[in-house]
């Protein structure tokens, strides 16, 4: 049951990341298809964040957390399924209630990423693509819980989840961002499985 309540209270962001990533590949909002970083150098010479990290990604996830934390409160008012969702037993569901539960999901979302894009600049690794050798499936592993340890932290805020099942999140978060990302792959709307 713990695993079922985690999913139903993170499947806004779930949903909103598989919806964004098909969103960034489409031709609209082009202007927005700007690096985060402005084409910026840190202080090693070296690009902040690099190509990937574009404000279109990240208003988008803004977004899309907003419009299906929306979607999502609706269902599961209806379904009477609110007892399921960490966000909702010590809140009421309500429209400025989940307003805020979407924005702070894709606000942390997009911001927990960016430290991992850092990092991989530093170590010259090509955005989009990952580290060659013995350290690879580490990067594979932090690509895809990044994101997680934001919204985890979200869930946190609103309920105190404590340390075990945040880093049950962190565990559950990635294997599914993993095979989220293999069937988008797969889908061929990734160049890249991880």
């Amino acid at each position: 049951m713990l695993i079922v309540k985690m999913y139903i209270t993170l499947l806004a962001p779930i949903v909103a990341g598989i919806v964004n990533s098909i969103f960034c590949k489409l031709n609209i909002l082009s202007f927005l298809k700007k690096p985060m970083d402005f084409n910026k150098n840190f202080i090693d010479n070296k690009r902040i964040f690099g190509d990937h990290k574009t404000w279109k990604g990240f208003f988008g996830y803004i977004i899309f957390n907003i419009i299906f934390a929306l979607i999502f409160s609706i269902i599961w008012k209806y379904t009477k399924l609110e007892h399921l969702n960490f966000f909702y037993i010590n809140h009421t569901n309500t429209l400025v209630y989940n307003l805020l539960i979407g924005f702070l999901l894709g606000l942390f979302y997009a911001l927990f990423e960016l430290p991992n894009s850092f990092l991989k600049r530093r170590l010259d690794i090509t955005p989009g693509k990952t580290i060659k050798g013995k350290k690879k499936i580490l990067f594979i592993i932090l690509d895809q819980a990044d994101s997680v340890f934001g919204v985890a932290l979200v869930v946190w805020m609103f309920y105190p989840i404590g340390i075990w099942i945040y880093l049950l999140y962190i565990v559950i978060g990635t294997v599914t961002h993993l095979l989220i990302n293999m069937l988008l792959y797969f889908m061929h709307l990734r160049k890249n499985m991880f």
